[in-house]
């Protein structure tokens, strides 16, 4: 009966925990799959919603997800437990009508044991997830101080800024001169401390605190110079008014007021030269074309008054019949293409050039034997009959005039790429007798400069030509800058630095650069003017003074220089000039 009874009772506890571990299976599948359908919002999902300041992504993990993970779990045991009493309650009822034998239950037992080791580790594992999901919690709490973090650091740099401006300001009001090097040096640790908050995040507040230590100790230190450097300046006035010896008022005349001079106004002892440029072409600049119209269809020419001639024809006075405009008409010869290429290539020259103290073209006129170029009327003469007429007073301030107004047109053309190459007294025209306003004129011989393409010319007068034309070298901007120093020192004196007996002397002269201002023209004239053509006249085209430098001269732009010429009124070449009486 014992034996039977012991039986009974390992059956029903056998039967017990079959019926528990099944239903703990549904359950646990039950959970579990709840768990996955949750999981997108559960504890463990993953948000990416703060970044760093450099762009990387930083985990933050959804406290709602934990909160409603800690409340599931004990619900999931309330419901085993409950379940667990209503398995008991159906073993009693069945504990009646059960029957088993000690195998059986020895094999139940075992599987008893596996079944708690199971729920053993399940547990062990659910611990471990809930571990894992407060670790990231933690991880989440740590990104989202350190983004606070970094948020305070830039309103701490922001503050900081603005703080050392105002402290800047204050004192640069606040500072004196000659500071010594000792009150420098807190500056150099507020920019060290500066440098050190950009560099190390950690120590913000630290850096923030020191550098507003630093100026104020700057300010301490500025007003206490400041006030030292006051009382300094007291003690030396009253030293001062100690030794100053007592003079008598009567002694002593009125305080005279300084003069002040306005910019632009000349002093007593300047002189402004009339710079004003000459009176513009009587029409808009043109870009011209050469027409085969007849001409005298047109135009009226005076073929017996002739302005001028040279190699390349004649020049005449000629009146447009439509509007009555005065002009001047040079008529060119060219028989070949070659020399109707030329006339066109100066024509195009001139289509580039508008200034006013170079020459405008207004028409042009093609025929079969020659091409006739309307240009400006200019009455005042070439400036090569001043030089030779003994009756013009030629002054060196003239000159100066002359010079200048040579040198800016040449700038002109030079910042417009394109060299004369035939400058000489006879190509400058006076725009009247009565004034020294001058032109340029006759561009046959004037080339573009392209600095890829090195231009070599065998052309010109050889009185006038640079060395590099005569030995066939390349010509640029200075081979101007020599013909404007021959010019110079022909208007000056009246005579030509290089000129021989012949061409080949000449040019002989001219590779030698053999000049001096020996003769006794050069007696009167200024040092200026001599340094002025000494540094144009010179061999190597590279040392030569450009159009820019030359206007820059003090020979041109030195007024007290001016006013001494003015008063001095010295005539160019005075050896002409009657000797005073004795």
């Amino acid at each position: 009966m014992e034996n039977f009874l012991r039986d009974k009772d390992v059956w029903i506890v056998g039967s017990v925990c079959l019926v528990a571990s099944f239903l703990w299976r549904q359950f646990w599948s039950l959970f579990t799959h709840k768990r996955k359908r949750d999981k997108p919002t559960g504890s463990t999902s993953v948000h990416t919603e703060f970044k760093e300041k450099d762009g990387v992504e930083k985990p933050k993990v959804c406290l709602k997800g934990l909160k409603s993970q800690k409340k599931k779990l004990p619900d999931v045991a309330d419901a085993v437990q409950a379940d667990l009493e209503e398995v008991q309650k159906l073993n009693q009822q069945n504990a009646e009508f059960s029957h088993g034998n000690t195998e059986s239950a020895a094999g139940e037992a075992e599987l008893l044991d596996l079944i708690r080791d199971e729920q053993v580790e399940k547990e062990k594992e659910n611990e471990k997830e809930v571990l894992k999901a407060v670790e990231e919690k933690e991880e989440d709490k740590g990104f989202l101080a350190e983004f606070k973090l970094e948020e305070r650091v830039e309103v701490q740099r922001e503050i900081s800024k603005e703080e050392e401006k105002e402290k800047i300001g204050k004192t640069e009001a606040l500072s004196v001169p000659e500071v010594p090097p000792l009150l420098t040096l807190p500056c150099e640790i507020s920019e060290s401390s500066a440098i050190y908050q950009e560099s190390s995040e950690a120590n913000v507040d630290l850096t923030g605190s020191t550098k507003r230590r630093v100026t104020d100790v700057n300010l301490e230190k500025d007003d206490l110079k400041k006030s030292r450097v006051e009382e300094r300046s007291v003690e030396a006035e009253k030293s001062e008014e100690e030794e100053k010896p007592e003079v008598d008022s009567a002694q002593v005349g009125p305080e005279e007021p300084e003069e002040e001079t306005k910019e632009g106004e000349p002093t007593a002892e300047e002189y402004i030269i009339d710079c004003s440029p000459p009176p513009p072409a009587p029409f808009e600049h043109r870009v011209v074309t050469s027409k085969t119209h007849q001409i005298a269809t047109y135009y009226t020419i005076n073929r017996d008054e002739v302005l001028g001639g040279g190699r390349f024809g004649m020049v005449h006075k000629c009146v447009e019949k439509s509007s009555g405009l005065t002009l001047a008409a040079k008529i060119i010869k060219t028989r070949s293409k070659k020399e109707k290429e030329v006339v066109k290539s100066e024509i195009e020259v001139m289509n580039q050039l508008n200034h006013s103290n170079l020459i405008q073209l207004y028409a042009a006129y093609e025929s079969r034997y020659d091409i006739t170029l309307i240009m400006e009327y200019v009455e005042g003469g070439e400036l090569f009959d001043r030089i030779i007429d003994e009756n013009y007073k030629l002054t060196e301030l003239d000159t100066v005039l002359f010079i200048r107004q040579i040198t800016e047109g040449l700038q002109y053309m030079h910042k417009m790429y394109i060299l004369h190459l035939d400058l000489k007294p006879e190509n400058i025209l006076c725009v009247s007798r009565e004034t020294s306003k001058v032109k340029i004129i006759d561009f046959g011989l004037a080339r573009r400069y392209k600095p890829r393409e090195k231009l070599r010319v065998n052309f010109g007068t050889p009185e006038f030509l640079a060395p590099e034309v005569i030995n066939y070298e390349f010509v640029s901007f200075p081979t101007d800058m020599w013909s404007l120093g021959v010019i110079t020192y022909m208007l000056l004196s009246s005579l030509s630095p290089f000129l021989g007996d012949d061409d080949n002397e000449t040019l002989n002269n001219i590779l030698e650069c053999k000049w001096s201002f020996e003769e006794a023209e050069f007696a009167d004239i200024s040092d200026e003017a001599k340094d002025f053509i000494t540094r144009l006249l010179v061999k190597s085209k590279s040392w030569r003074m450009s159009a820019s430098q030359s206007l820059k001269h003090p020979w041109l732009s030195d007024r007290s220089l001016h006013f001494r010429l003015h008063q001095k009124k010295n005539k160019c070449h005075s050896t002409r000039a009657p000797q005073p009486d004795s």
